[in-house]
This record gives structure tokens, sequence and C-alpha cells, in this order.
């Protein structure tokens, strides 16, 4: 044994820190559902029409509610609650009744959701026979499925997050691929169109060893190349390809709602005597204020006992936490949008094809903030423009430079990508490296695998499957 000193640096989040990060990751609807929760188990929280101005620390002191305090202004203490009657002998039953009945209201009101991707494949697992470590492995690995049913990771980038082995994330994971819908889970198109003939019965068929041996060469063999490599007729080989193009590349796409569903814009952006003004789309978002009646009853009353002092200093804390956070994530996300529409003024001029190149690094800077949290008021938030509405993201672009020193985003690529696919002749779909020649003929100066990767993100089969045979008359 041996006796020594080491140091070791921790880092620990506040609790307020963590409420405002939270916040600032909500949607608009999920924002308008937390903060109604709120309001059902804080008796301490009212709704009011307009805001009060944003609370100091010195406010609410430590020594808020000692019985030495003076009175606060008589205004102050006009509230919808009388305080002295539910705050006396039977403040507790009070307290649990106010809450019983605000969480019974909420619940009445708030609509019930359709299933998300995510409760549909979590209710699958919560079916299976498993340990607390495995329900954890496969909660994660559906956390990583993306809304076209693909995992967004690797087994081994999850086993090394999670410190677990990677051959039992790799075991969970294929008991996930035997979910509904099929193909869910998959890497990529050719291991979840595997999935799909697998759970056909067709692991052994024609169509599996096509896929399993020729898929990266679907689109330079044609059905008499494939009979002559796999040694049989070329009508089987027909046969076997309509059998493909019957699955599905993207196994759980437009079959689950999205975690917001419905698209409500968290920012307006308006242009007002040649300025851009933003500010907040919250109409439908409770405006919480904390009543402060309490405070000169305490005073007065000496029959309070010390367990609703506890409850109620706590409860307080809670909402001024509360009200900061959502004073931080509006500041916050007012100052983002600012500093886009700075950097994006031809986009907001003139339309969707002045986006420039902009990354997230570039707004952090500007406004002096982590990429994380720019992150945070990007993801599943949207702005209402001029030009319509986008998802905040949406301005991010990483970019490449034309042959003519024009600066290109990702953006207009795929939609290059995309015109000279819908422009195709259907008999003859360009095969991927067609499509990189056109687009170096144009002056995009991009790598093959590159426009392949575009292609699959614009979520288009490849030409193989794209291939449209015309009839023969008569």
């Amino acid at each position: 044994m041996k006796l020594g000193l080491q140091l070791k640096l921790k880092q620990t989040l506040a609790p307020q820190l963590i409420q405002s990060l939270k916040m600032l990751q909500m949607p608009l609807l999920k924002l308008e559902q937390v903060l109604r929760h709120e309001l059902s188990v804080n008796p301490l929280l009212e709704e009011e029409e307009v805001l009060e101005p944003e609370l100091k620390d010195d406010d609410f002191s430590e020594n808020t509610l000692d019985d030495s305090d003076p009175l606060m202004d008589p205004q102050m203490t006009k509230g919808d609650m009388d305080w002295e009657y539910y705050l006396g002998d039977d403040a507790q039953d009070y307290v649990f009744r106010r809450m019983k009945e605000k969480r019974e209201e909420w619940q009445t009101n708030t609509p019930a959701l359709e299933k998300t991707l995510y409760e549909h494949l979590t209710d699958q697992l919560a079916l299976l026979k498993h340990t607390e470590e495995e329900f954890n492995i496969g909660e994660f690995i559906i956390g990583n499925i993306d809304e076209s049913g693909y995992l967004s990771c690797e087994p081994e980038e999850i086993a090394e997050i999670l410190k677990v082995e990677p051959e039992k994330v790799t075991e969970i994971l294929q008991k996930i691929q035997l979910f509904d819908p099929p193909g869910v889970g998959a890497r990529n198109l050719k291991e979840s169109l595997l999935v799909q003939l697998r759970e056909k019965g067709l692991e052994n068929s024609l169509a599996w060893k096509i896929i399993d041996q020729f898929f990266h060469e679907l689109d330079r063999k044609s059905p008499l190349q494939l009979s002559k490599a796999l040694n049989v007729p070329v009508e089987r080989i027909n046969e076997a390809m309509n059998k493909i193009k019957s699955l599905s590349p993207h196994p759980a796409s437009g079959k689950f709602v999205t975690a917001a569903s419905t698209v409500i814009p968290d920012l307006v952006v308006d242009k007002i005597d040649g300025e851009y003004i933003v500010y907040h789309n919250d109409k439908s978002v409770p405006r919480l204020r904390i009543n402060a009646s309490y405070k000169a009853l305490l005073k007065r009353n000496k029959k309070t006992p010390q367990d609703t002092k506890k409850y109620v200093r706590e409860k307080l804390e809670q909402a001024r936490w509360l009200l900061n956070a959502i004073n931080q994530r509006r500041t916050t996300m007012i100052n983002v949008m600012h500093a886009i529409i700075e950097k994006q003024y031809d986009f907001f001029e003139k339309g969707p094809d002045y986006l420039k190149p902009m990354i997230m690094e570039d707004i952090a800077r500007k406004v002096d903030m982590n990429v994380a949290t720019i992150s945070r008021v990007s993801n599943g938030k949207y702005v209402q423009t001029p030009q319509g509405v986008y998802e905040i993201k949406y301005f991010f672009n990483s970019g490449l430079q034309r042959d003519d020193g024009e600066a290109m985003t990702k953006r207009r690529v795929k939609q290059q990508i995309e015109k000279l696919i819908n422009e195709e002749n259907k008999s003859k779909p360009y095969s991927d490296q067609e499509i990189h020649r056109k687009l170096n003929e144009e002056g995009i100066k991009i790598a093959r695998r590159t426009v392949t990767k575009y292609r699959e993100e614009l979520k288009i089969q490849p030409a193989r499957f794209r291939k449209m045979v015309p009839k023969e008359n008569g």
C-alpha cells in the first residue's frame, strides 16, 4: 500500500444553470406544457397577463421568510388567494389540496399526443426481459435513431459512452432491429434492406444475395450482368429486383409524429421602418409571477408551522429560478436571432437563394456564447420571417467554393443535385458518378462520395431504384 495525495478537478452545474439550459432547449409547445405543469405543483406561482420586471436576488434573500422582516408594500400583498385563511393550522392540507386541484385541471386541459418513433420503440423495449443495464443500453440506442429509422452512431461509440462491452450493445441492437417497423435501427440502407428481407423470411433468397453481394454495384450492373454473376436466369433476377423495390428505404419515415408535430414559431422577425425587429411568439405561454401575499401573512401569523415555512421557502426558490430561466431563455434567443439576421441579411432581404455559408462558431463568437448554447437555441425551434417559417438551424450551413470563387452553401449543392435528378431521363437515371461529373462541369467541385452522402440525406434512392422501364406498345 502507498499513501499519497491526488488532486482532482470536478465540474458541477448549479441547479439554476441546469434549469436554464433545459429551458433553452425546449420548443414553444414543450415550454408551455412545462410552465402549466409548474403552475399546478407550485402554489407560489400564479398567472398574470403582463410579466413583471425581472426579479433580483436581493428581493428574495436568505432571510426573506424571517419573522423580523418588515412588511411588504400593501399593494404587493393583494393576490387572488386568501393566504391568511390557508396558512393557518390547516396550511399543509391547503398546499396538497391546491396542488391536487391544479394538477387535475392541467391534466384535463392537456391534449393527448400521438406516439413518436421513440415512444413506439421504447414501449416495445419495455416488453422484453432484460436487466436494468440492458434497458439503459436499449433506451440509449433508441434515442439515437433518427426520424427515418436509422441509427445515427456506431455500437462502439455507444459502448464507449456507456462504459459497457461493445458486444453487449450489438446484442441489444439486434433485438431492436426486430421491432416494428421492419428495418428500424439499421446503420445504413444496405443493412436496413437486409433486416427487412430477414423479417419476411427471405434471408437466403436471391434478393438477399443481390443486396449482400452487389449492393454498391447495383447502379452499374444490368439484370443480364447480375444473371451471369449469380448464374441464374434473368427472369429470376427481375423477380428479385421487384422484391427489393418493394422494401422501404426509410423504414420509419411518415409513420410517426415528431416530438413537435405542430410547428409554432418561437420567434417572429418583422421589418418595421426598414429595420428588422425580433420578438417572441409566446401569446399561448402562461405569464408567471410570484404571489407575494404570503410574506406579510407569515409576519403576522405566529401559528404557521416551521415545516410550512420551509416548504414555502423551497417553493419560492424554485419559482424564482424558473422565472429567471424563462427570462434568460428569451434574452438568449433574441440575441442569437439578431446576430443571424446581421450575418444573413441578404437572405431576409432577397430569399433562400441568397443564404450564405455560416457555422455556429460564427454566431457564438459574435454573441460571446458557447457553441453548445447556439446549438440549443437552433435545434427544434422555428422563426417566422418575411421569407417564410424556418427552423433556426436552417441558417447554419457549411460551404464550398465554386471555380469562379463564389461561396456556395451545402444546401444549394443539395438543391442542384435534386434538380438534376428531377430532370433526368427516368429510363436512364443518373448514377452518382454522372451527377458528380455534371456538378464539376458547372464549376461545383465536390467528391463523388459526397454526392452519394448528399443524395442519401435528401432521401433519394440510388439510380437502380429510380429506373422506370417504359411499357411496350401493344
